[in-house]
């Protein structure tokens, strides 16, 4: 699994030109589910995010959670990050899971936030075409790949 989390002052999914869910302070997640992610990789991510200090303590450290700054979670899935650009200029998006794995996954790794968290995460809909938008507080953007672990 791979994503990107960006902390965010707001965000907000559309689907059909209607609002389907939005945040306040908290982490905008979007997510990208591989051929080969299992259970494992959704437990060990939904952990590491769960715990992730990338909000500001009273010295202007990043040294909170979202959990710690009763931030919000908005998790939408994008199979997109798993595109390979290696040949020609159309990516390629063979590494990606198959629909009904990715779907799986996703709702796996959704419960798990929630479960590691204990906050209300929302979500987008799966393989819906959603415009999101977003106000990146700081910038703060982190790529995680549960392959790497780094």
């Amino acid at each position: 699994m791979r994503m990107v989390i960006q902390r965010v002052q707001s965000a907000s999914v559309h689907i059909q030109d209607m609002e389907h869910t939005s945040i306040g302070q908290g982490l905008l997640i979007l997510l990208g589910i591989e051929r080969d992610d299992s259970d494992e990789d959704a437990d060990w991510l939904a952990g590491k995010v769960s715990l992730i200090r990338l909000f500001d303590d009273n010295q202007g450290v990043m040294n909170r959670s979202v959990i710690q700054v009763g931030g919000e979670l908005l998790v939408i899935s994008q199979f997109t990050l798993h595109a390979s650009t290696k040949k020609g200029n159309r990516p390629s998006y063979i590494k990606a899971a198959p629909a009904e794995k990715a779907a799986q996954l996703y709702h796996k790794f959704i419960s798990l936030l929630k479960e590691n968290s204990g906050i209300d995460v929302k979500s987008g809909v799966f393989g819906a075409d959603m415009q999101v938008q977003l106000i990146n507080d700081g910038p703060v953007t982190i790529l995680i790949d549960s392959k790497q672990k780094e």
